[in-house]
């Protein structure tokens, strides 16, 4: 089976890499409607137009085999074609109309099909259209440095869309892989507790905090050390848009390469006056911080 690619965000500016399924997969036919829904729109709309247009072939070709539909040029595909559309389309314009009870039969068998056929396009477009897509960003770079004098992991997370997002709960979790002492590799995934993992309504802006105390899985973790064992940081937001009142949801991974030791994210938020100015051109800039006791980083 080929590769297929994953992305680790929502927003399609994270990393992205490859990996490969193999042994048996169930054949799409078995997951239609999820692929119905998932895949380009130009491409949904290429397969209902086709199918309409091969329905209403099949059903001239049954009209002209039977002959029975009346002011019809005799042998003429067009006219069986565009009868079939009218049936199936339940127009009804009254210059063609079956008269045989094999023509009748037709119409009945088609019109069936038609009613059935549109609830599933009408339910397909309906059901792509109302979904609301979140527009949930994070910063490219997760900053380590220290806080307070205690080293701790900076994320910023953002949303893109103008409204707000209600109840919104954030989880950060730690991945890496590990041996057991028998040499099996194991991939695991561990909780990053946050300062604050919950929020009434998100805006813009919001830093995500997991402080990196004797506790914490990331105690004693260096660069070298998170690369090693393959490390990745994933952050995962649920909420609810207040605009459609229906959930939100983002995801972005971040791999030991875009973890920075001995880094903050530059404030967002400046004052002029009463005027607070939120800058999010700086969304995901980060600055050097100073080694302090215990935090050597970074390193000169």
């Amino acid at each position: 089976m080929a590769p297929r690619r994953r992305s680790g965000t929502l927003s399609g500016n994270a990393l992205s890499y490859e990996f490969q399924v193999v042994g048996r997969a169930e054949p799409k036919a078995f997951d239609l409607y999820h692929s119905m829904l998932t895949m380009p729109g130009w491409e949904l709309l290429g397969i209902l137009l086709a199918s309409y247009l091969v329905l209403n072939a099949l059903f001239a070709l049954g009209f002209l085999a039977t002959g029975g539909v009346e002011n019809a040029a005799p042998g003429s595909f067009a006219d069986a074609f565009f009868f079939s559309v009218q049936t199936m389309a339940t127009i009804g314009y009254g210059a063609m109309y079956p008269h045989s009870l094999a023509a009748h039969l037709l119409v009945v068998v088609e019109s069936v099909i038609g009613l059935m056929v549109t609830a599933v396009a009408t339910g397909l477009v309906f059901v792509r259209f109302s979904r609301v897509r979140g527009r949930v960003v994070f910063s490219r770079q997760v900053a380590i440095g220290p806080m307070d004098g205690v080293p701790t992991v900076m994320i910023r997370v953002g949303n893109a869309r103008g409204n707000r997002i209600y109840d919104c709960e954030l989880k950060l979790m730690l991945t890496r892989t590990t041996r057991t002492a028998e040499g099996v590799a194991i991939y695991r995934t561990e909780d990053l507790k946050l300062v604050r993992d919950v929020a009434p309504t998100l805006g813009q802006s919001w830093m995500l905090l997991h402080r990196i105390d004797e506790s914490s899985p990331l105690f004693g973790a260096t660069p070298e050390s998170l690369k090693a064992v393959d490390a990745e940081l994933i952050a995962a937001l649920s909420g609810t848009d207040d605009t459609a009142l229906q959930p939100i949801h983002g995801r972005f991974t971040w791999e030991s390469e875009n973890i920075v030791f001995g880094a903050r994210l530059v404030d967002v938020l400046t004052e002029q006056g009463n005027l607070v100015i939120l800058d999010l051109d700086k969304f995901h800039t980060v600055e050097a911080t100073r080694p302090v006791p215990g935090f050597p980083w970074p390193r000169a």
